[in-house]
């Protein structure tokens, strides 16, 4: 069942774009860097059949508004996700957490962790010295990414050439978005963020997922997210890249609900 497409007013006034699909425990979905909620299409529908889906759009993406004259960060990040939770009246739901949307996710679990039911950390990091880094040409294609060769490059690094070639829909929803202010404050967040010292303190049941051929988010940092978060279980998908719940949607799909069912009633009914 699908609720009516809504806005949230943040603490500072800027107004935070949410939808709601299916019922059963609520999970709440987090985009990857300056990537608005479309990333989740082809996606969202089927973790809807057993959850209560909610995605936002981050300030300056999507239907968010976009302040411009602060920096973002995390806190501000969490702080936004939990306005949009209590306005639906949710107290405590399950978190999946999309690259810079993950590192979001280990915030939102290490402060607030009595409104986390289970975790699922996708193609992310711990950010700071310990994270793997990419390559410089992968930052660069990111920088590019309004370009016809930074599209092309953005879907090399997010697909395998053939998939992409035969999705290009799906290329085009993995493109940052946003005014270009507001993508570099989105930059700002995500390359600023050292979550190592918060992630032993993670309470919550925790899946980490990712691409094996990721070079975008070198599959290095699931294991470390995997062995720094207590009883972590990692799964890494052979053959894909950053953006696996795409390519390989079936599995990841089907793994992510298996988890989630294991924690049944740690999120709201």
């Amino acid at each position: 069942m699908s609720e009516p497409v809504s806005h949230v007013t943040a603490s500072d006034g800027t107004r935070v774009w949410f939808d709601v699909l299916g019922e059963g425990e609520p999970l709440l979905l987090l985009n990857g860097q300056s990537l608005d909620h479309e990333m989740w299409d082809g996606v969202h529908a089927d973790l809807a059949r057993r959850h209560r889906v909610v995605r936002m759009d981050f300030r300056g993406t999507g239907g968010s508004d976009a302040p411009l004259g602060e920096p973002y960060t995390f806190d501000l990040f969490v702080s936004d996700a939990l306005a949009v939770l209590d306005a639906l009246d949710i107290t405590r739901t399950h978190v999946y957490g999309f690259s810079m949307g993950g590192k979001v996710a280990q915030t939102f679990a290490a402060t607030v962790p009595e409104r986390v039911g289970a975790l699922v950390l996708g193609a992310t990091a711990p950010g700071g010295v310990h994270e793997v880094e990419r390559p410089r040409s992968s930052t660069l294609a990111l920088r590019q990414a309004g370009t016809a060769a930074g599209r092309d490059a953005i879907a090399e690094l997010f697909y395998t050439p053939a998939w992409a070639a035969a999705h290009p829909d799906t290329v085009t929803r993995v493109l940052p978005r946003g005014p270009l202010r507001a993508q570099r404050l989105h930059f700002g967040a995500s390359s600023g963020h050292d979550g190592w010292d918060m992630l032993p303190g993670i309470k919550a049941p925790t899946l980490v997922v990712h691409g094996e051929d990721d070079v975008l988010t070198p599959v290095g940092n699931a294991v470390l997210l995997a062995e720094r978060i207590p009883d972590a279980r990692l799964l890494v998908l052979p053959g894909t890249r950053h953006g696996y719940l795409h390519e390989d949607a079936a599995r990841a799909t089907r793994e992510v609900l298996d988890f989630l069912a294991e924690h049944a009633g740690l999120a709201d009914a």
